[in-house]
């Protein structure tokens, strides 16, 4: 019997609980997805506590990402026959579709097919980090050869994805993390230079790292205060990205205490995954790397079975991993 993970109140990951459903049947331009393995993200946790930028329609489901294959087509969806693996993309609200469950309707705009070699778990890993640093650093071009670009909490997905594709491009790369704990791993990424800020100052030590001149771009998911730190190695015309926001204080406009011109966006990777040319030429740049070798899924543990959700949930909001937690699908 198919299954989903649902929860009747916000809260925390003991809020989560599987239950059997009726097969749900796909509308108008919708696939069904029998899944083998769902990708685990921040945002799931935040929009299960109620802290989201959208509130869950109670009781919920919840997930954006999955792998698995396509058991039924709705009506007018092109692209896509039974029986073809393929991977789900953050490209809708969770307060109208999930992928936590064994059998999912979703878009079949926001289904790609799965790229050959890769593991369903490795599918249900790859795409929300990679479509993120790809819409950040590579879409608009401001981030060149040679330039040097901070990524902050840089073990995330996210980040390991944004440093590889910050090689891709040929800019380097300059890490931060708390504890060097995880410094080995982002050297090995492929971080020019890593900063662990919870020993090492981070101006002193950017500016250290690229001759004083500092880096063209900075991207980071946390905000709050700590934006002003990071306008202080941003080159005047460079760049401050914010794509998260780990710390729920207030984001000041940097630059207002020296007056450097730095240019500051909040950045969703809706931008890319709302707007079909965008996310072609997205998809495009993802499988260019994972064909040659460029990118490749980081997967930090694996849960195995729906009933593993609440484990999963914990482990994700420990803050102890580095890249991506995937659930396995096993019924």
């Amino acid at each position: 019997m198919p299954r989903s993970v649902v929860f009747d109140t916000v809260g925390g990951p003991e809020v989560l609980t599987v239950r059997p459903v009726p097969l749900p049947e796909p509308g108008p331009g919708e696939l069904r997805v029998r899944v083998a393995a769902i990708g685990l993200n921040r945002a799931e946790a935040l929009f299960r506590s109620g802290l989201y930028l959208e509130q869950p329609k109670l009781p919920s489901t919840l997930g954006y990402e999955a792998s698995g294959t396509v058991e039924a087509l709705g009506e007018g969806v092109t692209g896509f026959a039974v029986g073809d693996a393929v991977d789900v993309i953050p490209a809708f609200s969770q307060t109208d579709y999930g992928t936590y469950g064994t059998h999912v309707v979703v878009p079949a705009s926001a289904t790609v097919h799965h790229p050959a070699g890769l593991t369903p778990a490795q599918g249900a890993a790859i795409w929300m980090p990679y479509l993120t640093a790809y819409g950040a650093l590579a879409e608009d071009g401001h981030l060149r050869a040679g330039d040097h670009v901070l990524i902050t909490a840089a073990a995330s997905g996210v980040g390991l994805a944004a440093i590889r594709t910050a090689r891709r491009l040929g800019a380097i790369p300059i890490a931060t993390t708390r504890t060097a704990a995880k410094q080995r791993h982002l050297l090995d990424a492929g971080a020019a230079h890593v900063v662990v800020t919870g020993e090492e100052d981070l101006v002193s030590s950017v500016l250290d790292a690229t001759g004083g001149r500092g880096v063209r771009t900075a991207f980071d998911p946390v905000a709050g205060p700590g934006v002003l730190t990071l306008a202080r190695v941003i080159t005047p015309g460079g760049r401050l990205i914010v794509y998260g926001r780990l710390d729920p204080a207030d984001t000041p406009l940097p630059g207002q205490d020296t007056f450097v011109s730095v240019l500051s966006r909040f950045y969703s990777m809706h931008e890319v995954t709302h707007d079909p040319a965008r996310l072609r030429r997205a998809h495009a740049f993802v499988t260019a790397g994972l064909a040659d070798g460029s990118f490749t899924p980081a997967i930090d543990r694996v849960f195995e079975g729906l009933d593993a959700v609440v484990d999963a949930h914990r482990h994700l909001e420990s803050g102890a991993q580095i890249g991506k937690i995937v659930l396995t699908v096993i019924d």
